[in-house]
């Protein structure tokens, strides 16, 4: 037998599992963007309820374990992300259970990490990519959801080493108002740089996250669509 014979290609076997790798990944993404949709979502819902935080826990979970699954295509990338996962679960859980005695921030910053390095990874995805696939949609989508998602959790963190960081035109709110959905509210609605004005920021770190989100907000939406556009202009031979 030659052993210097030229190989003769993936066997298929190697191909079947290349392609059960493929639909993995593409279900992961998609997972991903619903997690972070009901997470965005069903929030503002269920928040007052009796078992509000308990529902709130529940869908950070999913969105953590679907963030590490997004990102799993590589050994580095899912050990990294799942040990922030971890550390923002066992967080997350110890403040739901001893919510009086253990502030938000312990949580809050494995959460920060976590979209962060997965927020670097997908920007990478969208940039590399040679043609616009329902993949990159997802990523896209979801890129968008998780700046908006983590200048929320920013501003919660602010708002507990400073509550009075924020001020509101509702005085009923008090005077931490930057809690649960109207993180959400605040931050969508900077990000998109539509600013009502019905909450503001007083602090100087609030305000200079508050400007940088709306800048991040633009930049990104003219870099996505430039993009986008690019990649289907591509001579196919390109591509």
């Amino acid at each position: 037998m030659d052993n210097n014979a030229p190989d003769s290609g993936p066997t298929h076997a190697t191909v079947k599992r290349r392609r059960r790798f493929v639909v993995l990944s593409k279900w992961s993404a998609v997972e991903f963007l619903i997690s972070l949709l009901l997470l965005i979502v069903v929030t503002p819902f269920v928040e007052d309820l009796e078992h509000g935080p308990l529902i709130e826990g529940l869908l950070l979970t999913f969105m953590l374990v679907s963030a590490v699954l997004a990102v799993s295509n590589r050994w580095s990338t899912l050990l990294s992300s799942l040990a922030l996962a971890v550390m923002a679960i066992v967080a997350r859980w110890l403040h739901h259970l001893y919510a009086n005695q253990l502030s938000p921030i312990i949580y809050l910053v494995p959460v920060l990490a976590l979209l962060g390095y997965v927020l670097v990874v997908y920007l990478a995805y969208i940039l590399r990519a040679k043609i616009v696939t329902f993949g990159v949609l997802c990523a896209a989508v979801s890129t968008y959801l998780m700046l908006g998602l983590g200048w929320a959790m920013a501003y919660v963190l602010i708002a507990s080493l400073n509550p009075t960081a924020f001020a509101t035109s509702d005085h009923s709110m008090g005077p931490n108002s930057m809690t649960g959905f109207n993180a959400f509210y605040f931050s969508f609605v900077t990000l998109s740089t539509v600013g009502y004005g019905d909450i503001v920021p007083v602090s100087r770190p609030a305000r200079l996250l508050a400007a940088l989100e709306a800048t991040t907000g633009t930049l990104f939406v003219a870099m996505l669509i430039a993009r986008l556009v690019s990649m289907h202009a591509a001579p196919r031979s390109e591509r």
